[in-house]
C-alpha cells in the first residue's frame, strides 16, 4: 500500500474520531476520555505487535523517536480535545488539519525533494481548508471565545505534525508496530502522570465506554498507518493526505451535528481533495 493510501485510511478513522470527540466531549472529560481512548488502542496494538512485530532489539535512536512521537502525541491528543470540547467543529477539524506545510517541511530538511507542483497542492489544501473554517456559521448555537480555541487547534497540529514525524523516522530503522505501541504507552504513562498530579479522575463512566472504545481502535489503525508510510517512498504524503480527515469531520458534523455548510464550503472540499488527487499522481 503507498504512502498515500495509508493517509487516506487515517483520514477516514481520524474523521470519524473527531466527530466523536466533539460528542463524548460534552458530557465526559478531556482527560477521562483521551485516556480509555488511548487504553482502548493500546490493546489492538499489542495483538498487532504479538502478531507481526519484530521481537529483535531496537536501536537506543529508536526508541528515543518513539518516545518522542508518544509525547507530542499526548500534547495534540489534549490539545485537540479541549478545543473540540470549545467547538465548532467547522473550527476546530480544519485548523488541526493544518499540519501538512509542517510536515512536507521537516521532509525538505531531513533532504526530501518537493517539487513547486507538489507544494502548490498542499497550498490548495490549505486553501480548501481555509474556506471551510471562515465560512460564517448562521445557527443559534453559541460557543467559547474562539481565540484559545483556535490557539488550542494550532497547537494541537504542531503536535501531529512532530509526533507523525519522529514516528516515521523510528519506522525507518525499526518496526513499524513496535515504534507505535511504544509511543502509545509513552502517551499513556505521561497522561496518568499529569491525572495524578491534578487530582483528575481517569474514569469516564460505563455508559461512554462502548463509543470510546470503537474511538480508541479508529485511532490507533490511523496513527499506525502514518507510521507505517515511513518505510515507503514520500513518506510525507502520508502525513499530507491525513489531513483530509479534517473535512471528513466537518461534512459528518453537518450531516450528523446539523451544523451549517454552506455551498462556499463544499468548494473548499474539492479544492483540497484536488490537491490530494493530485498528490496521489
Amino acid at each position: 500500500m503507498s504512502a498515500l493510501l495509508l493517509g487516506l485510511l487515517a483520514a477516514l478513522c481520524w474523521g470519524i474520531h473527531d466527530l466523536s470527540v466533539r460528542y463524548i466531549s460534552q458530557s465526559v472529560s478531556v482527560i477521562a476520555s483521551l485516556m480509555a481512548v488511548l487504553v482502548f488502542g493500546a490493546f489492538l496494538q499489542f495483538a498487532l505487535v504479538a502478531a507481526w512485530g519484530d521481537f529483535g532489539p531496537m536501536s537506543g535512536v529508536a526508541i528515543s523517536f518513539a518516545i518522542a512521537t508518544g509525547g507530542f502525541y499526548l500534547l495534540a491528543g489534549l490539545s485537540m480535545y479541549a478545543a473540540f470540547q470549545r467547538g465548532p467543529v467547522r473550527l476546530v477539524a480544519p485548523l488541526v488539519a493544518s499540519y501538512p506545510v509542517l510536515s512536507v517541511t521537516l521532509a525538505i530538511w531531513r533532504g526530501s525533494t518537493v517539487s513547486v507542483w507538489h507544494w502548490l497542492a498542499v497550498i490548495a489544501i490549505g486553501v480548501g481548508v481555509s474556506i471551510v473554517a471562515a465560512q460564517s456559521d448562521d445557527t443559534d448555537t453559541t460557543y467559547p471565545a474562539p481565540g484559545p480555541t483556535i490557539a488550542l487547534s494550532l497547537l494541537a497540529a504542531v503536535g501531529f505534525a512532530a509526533a507523525f514525524a519522529l514516528g516515521q523516522y523510528a519506522t525507518e530503522i525499526s518496526d513499524e508496530y513496535t515504534v507505535s505501541l511504544i509511543g502509545r504507552l509513552t502517551a499513556i504513562f505521561v497522561l496518568t502522570t499529569i491525572a495524578l498530579i491534578s487530582g483528575k479522575s481517569i474514569w469516564p463512566g460505563v455508559q461512554a465506554l462502548p463509543l470510546l472504545c470503537l474511538m480508541g481502535l479508529l485511532d490507533a489503525v490511523a496513527i499506525l498507518s502514518v507510521v507505517a508510510a515511513g518505510g515507503l517512498p514520500n513518506a510525507q504524503y502520508a502525513s499530507v493526505a491525513a489531513s483530509v480527515f479534517g473535512l471528513l469531520t466537518v461534512v459528518l458534523a453537518w450531516a450528523v451535528l446539523k451544523e451549517n455548510m454552506a455551498p462556499r464550503q463544499w468548494l473548499g472540499c474539492g479544492v483540497a481533495f484536488a490537491g490530494i488527487g493530485y498528490l496521489a499522481m
